[in-house]
């Protein structure tokens, strides 16, 4: 769940709409900025010309987004990449539409609404699959609107362009399964390089000498060096065993 994803979702939005538009056939009428005459006019609480439209500035244009359609379908709270696709479909058909193709792509009950059900199967889904399936349901409501022949191969366009930028959302911000294992590596490679410092182990053998010395035994016979190197030949054969045990388990997994 990525909250900045905001941003990044606006602007490619924001790409696809471009400014002032008011196509007669568009059942949306006057809009700029992606923003319809009638979602400026709810926002501001009061009923606005195409003039007003037209004059529509981006930081207003992006509070619209932010309360009347990333908050709508809770996009914080949905995986990454995922957030994005349903974002600019609430954009393009409204925030109930764009749940209930989620809840679709999800095999969840359909009731545009967005509860914890929907969220629990939306973050324990794989999100390219579902980026991928939620793409093509998109794709197929569209290709159902009677404005279809007009704008059709447009919004073929637009979906492709937001599935590839949803599927890079979501690899970004994919953990790389590797990490924590070369993690685990790099530690395990100190650890296996203080066990074999043959410097270190002369040291331990000749403090214990003196340490049994002052307790009253016998060491003048002790080969140090000797025992030194025994040591590091055991724990070398150990390390080499653990090694080679730790790799084929992982191999396994």
């Amino acid at each position: 769940m990525v909250a900045t994803n905001f941003q990044k979702a606006v602007d490619h939005v924001l790409a696809s709409e471009g400014g002032y538009v008011d196509h007669p056939q568009d059942p949306g009428g006057a809009t700029n900025l992606g923003i319809t005459r009638a979602t400026l006019g709810r926002f501001r609480g009061r009923e606005v010309s195409k003039a007003e439209v037209r004059a529509l500035g981006l930081t207003e244009a992006t509070a619209i987004y932010r309360q009347d359609y990333w908050r709508a379908v809770q996009a914080d709270a949905l995986p990454s990449g995922v957030d994005f696709v349903v974002f600019d479909c609430a954009v393009n058909s409204g925030p109930r539409r764009a749940i209930l193709i989620l809840q679709e792509a999800l095999g969840v009950s359909r009731d545009g609404l967005i509860g914890p059900v929907t969220l629990r199967a939306a973050g324990t889904t794989e999100p390219t699959a579902l980026i991928e399936r939620y793409s093509a349901l998109r794709l197929a409501f569209l290709g159902r609107l009677p404005t279809a022949s007009v704008f059709g191969n447009g919004w073929r366009k637009r979906i492709a362009a937001v599935q590839r930028n949803a599927l890079a959302m979501a690899s970004s911000a994919a953990p790389d399964p590797l990490s924590s294992k070369n993690e685990e590596y790099g530690q395990m490679g100190n650890l296996r390089t203080i066990l074999l410092s043959r410097p270190i182990w002369a040291n331990l053998v000749g403090l214990a000498s003196i340490m049994l010395s002052l307790a009253g035994l016998d060491t003048t016979g002790l080969d140090t060096a000797g025992f030194s190197d025994a040591l590091l030949q055991v724990i070398a054969g150990g390390s080499f065993i653990a090694s080679s045990v730790l790799q084929l388990r992982r191999r396994n997994t």
